[in-house]
């Protein structure tokens, strides 16, 4: 996870190579190997906006969705030899896409990378979750099947991929609680497997390797009454929706909690609750959040978080860290 700086470079996540301007004659080379492999549709110059959770970014140069683990094995290695920077793009929660847009491309997994499977295994219950899998509606199914464990991440608007990158959690728990085993596709196109074992969680980070597309995760859950599961989960739901804003787009927490506090206590003790930039505002309700009012630019919360951060800084000696993500060409923006 990056700390929240200015830069002059894109800031892209899970990128292959650096990008290189492609002539007319290799972008047309490109385009036509895509077109070769099954189970993908490619955008040229698609607006992310509608992607996003924050409903803010501009254009992708490529916008590829693969609906195929094998469609994936084959673009990977396209981009790679096109030396095409790429990233990852799920319900675009926990981002923040530049004005400017996305260099290179931007794979959007469906299809078959949403699948969830149930297996009994004893006292316990396995769960092989595709990588496009919506973590609100498994956390639900998980609940209905009276299955534990995953109550903390009722309102996680993200994917199962995104959930295991950044380690998402809420209310004392996080997936590395109950992440067995992950599934994932280099940069060459060779399928992974990384164990629970091999896996080394932090707070708000998997550190998994740069360049792979994780495709599965297996989850391990407990098996509980129905009944308990929904319990918690409506204890969860009131919980949330009594402290954090709804409403207007946002892209949920801005900044990770320092140690022994919280990133909105610190912003609003700075006397920044309410703070308006343009069409961004920091939440009246929640102060680690950014809205959009209708209309907000990707600069206009940029400015908003250097804000918080400085001021934090200032005001208390705590340097505040970005948790969600800046993705695309701020060189200008």
């Amino acid at each position: 996870m990056e700390s929240w700086v200015r830069t002059n470079t894109p800031v892209l996540h899970y990128s292959n190579t650096p990008f290189r301007m492609a002539t007319e004659e290799s972008n047309t080379k490109f385009l036509q190997e895509l077109k070769l492999i099954a189970g993908l549709t490619v955008k040229a110059a698609e607006r992310l906006a509608r992607y996003t959770s924050m409903k803010i970014g501009g254009p992708a140069d490529y916008f590829v969705q693969v609906e195929t683990e094998a469609a994936l094995a084959r673009l990977l290695p396209v981009l790679n030899q096109h030396a095409i920077t790429f990233c990852l793009l799920g319900n675009g929660s926990n981002v923040l896409v530049s004005d400017l847009g996305i260099r290179g491309a931007v794979i959007h997994l469906v299809g078959e990378f949403k699948r969830v499977e149930w297996q009994d295994a004893g006292d316990a219950v396995a769960v092989q979750v595709g990588a496009a899998a919506a973590v609100t509606q498994l956390v639900r199914e998980a609940a209905r099947k009276g299955c534990a464990g995953l109550e903390f991440a009722e309102g996680i608007p993200g994917t199962m991929g995104g959930a295991l990158i950044m380690n998402a959690g809420a209310y004392g728990s996080e997936f590395e609680r109950v992440v067995e085993q992950v599934e994932a596709v280099n940069q060459t196109g060779q399928a992974q497997r990384f164990s629970r074992g091999e896996l080394k969680f932090t707070y708000r980070d998997s550190h998994l390797p740069h360049g792979i597309v994780v495709t599965r995760v297996r989850l391990r859950l407990r098996k509980a009454a129905a009944e308990e599961v929904a319990a918690r989960l409506r204890e969860l739901v009131s919980k949330r929706k009594s402290s954090q804003p709804s409403g207007h787009p946002n892209s949920g927490s801005m900044f990770r909690n320092p140690p022994g506090d919280f990133a909105g206590r610190l912003i609003e003790a700075a006397g920044l609750k309410g703070k308006r930039i343009g069409q961004a505002q920091i939440s009246e309700r929640h102060a680690n959040f950014i809205v959009n009012l209708g209309g907000a630019k990707a600069q206009d919360v940029r400015d908003l978080m250097e804000l918080a951060r400085s001021e934090v800084k200032r005001q208390f000696g705590i340097e505040l860290v970005a948790e969600v993500r800046l993705l695309g060409d701020w060189t200008t923006a």
